[in-house]
């Protein structure tokens, strides 16, 4: 038996797997989110840790024996949340999350003063980024930050809980933008321009290495042996690929989660900072990825939940009450700012051309549209930088939508595949991980899914999505200046 465990941003999720990679079973556990003020995401990092406790708890009840048989555990999370620990191994403060735009000025910076980041780190520094969130607590909270004595992730603060050990993986540790990814070891001179030494940074393996070995204490509380292998795991996008069976160069992942991804396996470090890519090492050796990211995908659609009171069915219901191809009014799904190809944590959410005749069904294709062509903007930029996918699979919650992934394969102009099992995804990457820790050859765990359908490009589709597409990108040039 194997076991996985994603550190997601609204949740937990615990994913058990046999031999044969037969899902035996999975439970989840909510996660909240601190929200001070406009542009803060934080969570308590023991929230994790009760969280992952509660899922386990769970699976105790209803299959202790397969637990029993647990061999390894993989771990997968939320990318870039700062987790700073005194020296007696006790948060200093909440976490600061990915999705925390308050360092924006602390970004601009460390870009301005260090290309370094851009030519070793692969990455335009960004706020979501680790890295000016250590220099946004040097500068607002000094005292704090004088008392760190390690920066962990929020996978590697579980693997703390889970081993006494400080470790991170390759493909996790390249979203602090305090490695060099050619060489895949953290910097000396990135994180000196942090006020960072090496020594504040976990050990580095890769993701289908060992990496500590499971406490006997916490073992015993989960009915295992003593001899449970952690694996080094991964970040959560490259989990997900991992899950997918995504590990070839040329091919990718759209990822439709809290945020939106879209993945492309390559053979060397591509840097393509210019552009707004990102340019990670893989959880793989010696395989890197490129990666554009869009902050709110299916955020977006919670955020319409929330705002106008309704379920995601009651919405999907009145949406269908709408024209098919309505293009209007027009969405900017930028709720947290945005990544690829913007980089301005600024940037701000809008609806345009709204008309009396309106409605929460014409918001909600608004909405859908938005994001897709916000994911089409990202997609783009691969492509433009020789990193565009030759083959598509879909991930996260909102690829259950086909209509959204209709649109997204139409603006896109490529055919994007739907895997069979939708219970594939970060945790189930991490699983494979730990089996891969555990001995097991590469070829023979990261088989690709089983396909469900794939979606075709729908030209008629694309030519009728084009003019709002256009007129959403224009409408973001001429906005962006009132934005900042």
């Amino acid at each position: 038996m194997y076991l996985g465990i994603d550190i997601g941003t609204s949740g937990v999720k615990s994913v058990l797997i046999d031999e044969s990679q037969s899902l035996i079973a999975t439970e989840t556990a909510p996660l909240d989110i601190i929200r001070t003020q406009s542009g803060y995401s934080e969570q308590h990092p023991q929230w994790w840790w009760e969280a992952v406790q509660k899922t386990m708890a769970a699976l105790q009840k209803t299959h202790s024996k397969e637990l029993s048989g647990v061999k390894s555990i993989g771990l997968s999370g939320q990318m870039h949340g700062l987790v700073a620990l005194d020296q007696s191994d006790m948060p200093l403060r909440p976490a600061i999350l990915w999705n925390d735009t308050r360092c924006a000025h602390e970004a601009s910076l460390l870009d301005a003063q260090n290309p370094a980041f851009r030519e070793i780190g692969g990455n335009a520094v960004m706020p979501g980024f680790t890295a000016p969130k250590a220099l946004w607590m040097r500068s607002h909270e000094p005292d704090l930050f004088q008392q760190i004595q390690t920066i962990l992730l929020p996978k590697d603060y579980i693997r703390f809980c889970l081993t006494g050990a400080k470790v991170s993986d390759m493909s996790d540790a390249s979203g602090t933008l305090w490695m060099d990814i050619e060489r895949r070891d953290w910097s000396e001179e990135l994180l000196t321009a942090c006020g960072l030494t090496k020594a504040q940074m976990p050990a580095l393996v890769e993701g289908s290495d060992q990496s500590a070995m499971l406490s006997k204490d916490i073992a015993q509380q989960w009915g295992m042996a003593n001899d449970v292998v952690i694996a080094g795991g991964a970040g959560d996008n490259a989990a997900s690929a991992i899950g997918l069976g995504v590990i070839t160069p040329g091919h990718g992942l759209i990822s439709l989660g809290t945020s939106g991804v879209v993945f492309s396996v390559t053979d060397q470090f591509s840097p393509a900072a210019d552009s707004g890519a990102h340019a990670f090492c893989h959880a793989m050796p010696e395989t890197w990825h490129q990666m554009g990211v869009i902050l709110s995908a299916s955020d977006s659609i919670s955020w319409l939940m929330e705002t106008t009171g309704l379920s995601i069915d009651d919405l999907a219901q009145k949406m269908a009450a709408t024209h098919a191809l309505e293009t209007a009014p027009i969405f900017h799904p930028y709720l947290s700012g945005e990544r690829t190809p913007h980089n301005n944590a600024d940037a701000c959410g809008a609806f345009f051309d709204i008309k009396r005749h309106h409605h929460q069904g014409d918001l909600m294709r608004a909405v859908m549209q938005g994001v897709s062509f916000a994911i089409a903007d990202a997609y783009d930029v691969l492509t433009d930088e020789g990193g565009s996918p030759s083959s598509i699979l879909a991930t996260g919650g909102g690829s259950q939508n086909i209509t959204w992934i209709q649109y997204i394969a139409s603006i896109i102009g490529a055919p994007i595949s739907i895997p069979k099992h939708m219970e594939i995804g970060a945790a189930m990457g991490a699983a494979r991980l730990a089996m891969l820790a555990s001995g097991q050859k590469i070829d023979a765990v990261c088989r690709p899914p089983a396909i469900a359908q794939t979606i075709q490009p729908n030209p008629e589709m694309a030519a009728a999505l084009a003019p709002a597409r256009q007129k959403s990108q224009d409408l973001y040039q001429t906005l962006a200046a009132f934005s900042n």
